[in-house]
């Protein structure tokens, strides 16, 4: 995978103190599109995600229509895998286990939350580590963990991708990470850090967040509390990636952040909606991509 680079120029999609997740994603997918086509052409197949749905959750089926029309406008192949909510485990652990050899799937997504008594642990690590293009084994945050190449996880490779179009160098920054998630926590601090940032993870038992806080130089807030962070949280010029969703006292979709609060003292921020979200599935193309020239290589490599 591409490593994290700590050196950016600003991009176009930044101006005015707001970073255009949907422009940054839309340049990241037009690359990808072109890449896909170059796979096809030497290997006779376009890149293909298989995804698994469980159950009716709607936000699940709106998640897996735009993961299949994102594939569709970067020219991979998308196949869907629907199953009822009463699925038993054995069922779908017996499903991953036909994805996984199946020579003609890179990627494997298994969309949660899962029906209740499936163990969503015993899912992903049934995944092949070659095909789980989520970054959720424990093999491939292993990967991530120790540098070596691999996938990185969706939203902290957005995250990333974000910061650096702003022309921000991540190197020698003091950079805030609130919030300490599996998905997102977690590796965007391990990222952050990859690139050389001075790196302090907060949480909900963190003594003095608001004066950790204001010697950031990056602030990705990732806590899931609607508003939490204004200005008294920030340094002035600050970088600030807002990943919350929530909604507030009028029902109106926001993030973390109070944005009007937040938006004249930093130096750059996403909004929300319009920010990380486009992202997230952008970075799984790119995962997917990934994995289809790497199962080739190694097809090729092995003389198959």
């Amino acid at each position: 995978m591409t490593d994290v680079l700590n050196e950016a120029a600003a991009a176009p999609e930044f101006s005015g103190k707001i970073i255009n997740g949907k422009a940054v994603s839309a340049r990241i997918r037009t690359v990808v599109r072109e890449q896909a086509l170059a796979f096809e052409e030497k290997s006779g197949r376009k890149p293909a995600l298989a995804v698994v749905i469980a159950g009716d959750d709607p936000a699940s089926k709106i998640y897996v229509r735009n993961k299949k029309n994102a594939c569709a406008e970067v020219g991979f192949t998308s196949l869907e895998f629907a199953l009822p909510a009463d699925v038993s485990e054995e069922e779908l652990l017996s499903l991953i286990g036909g994805l996984n050899v199946d020579a003609n799937i890179d990627g494997i997504l298994v969309q949660l939350p899962l029906p209740r008594g499936i163990d969503e642990k015993k899912i992903i690590n049934a995944i092949s580590p070659e095909k789980d293009v989520d970054c959720f084994h424990p093999v491939n945050v292993g990967r991530l963990c120790c540098g070596d190449p691999g996938f990185l996880p969706c939203t902290p490779a957005g995250i990333m991708e974000l910061i650096a179009a702003t022309g921000t160098s991540v190197r020698g920054k003091n950079c805030l990470v609130i919030g300490r998630s599996n998905i997102v926590g977690k590796p965007v601090s391990m990222l952050l850090l990859a690139a050389d940032g001075t790196v302090t993870t907060a949480h909900s038992k963190t003594v003095g967040l608001k004066e950790i806080a204001r010697n950031a130089d990056i602030l990705v807030a990732a806590v899931g509390r609607a508003k939490m962070i204004d200005a008294s949280f920030i340094k002035p010029g600050a970088v600030v990636i807002d990943v919350g969703m929530n909604r507030d006292e009028n029902g109106k979709l926001c993030g973390d952040c109070d944005f009007e609060s937040v938006f004249p003292v930093c130096g750059a921020i996403t909004p929300v909606p319009g920010g990380v979200g486009p992202m997230t599935i952008t970075m799984l193309l790119r995962n997917t991509l990934y994995a289809a020239e790497s199962i080739f290589e190694k097809k090729k490599a092995g003389g198959e």
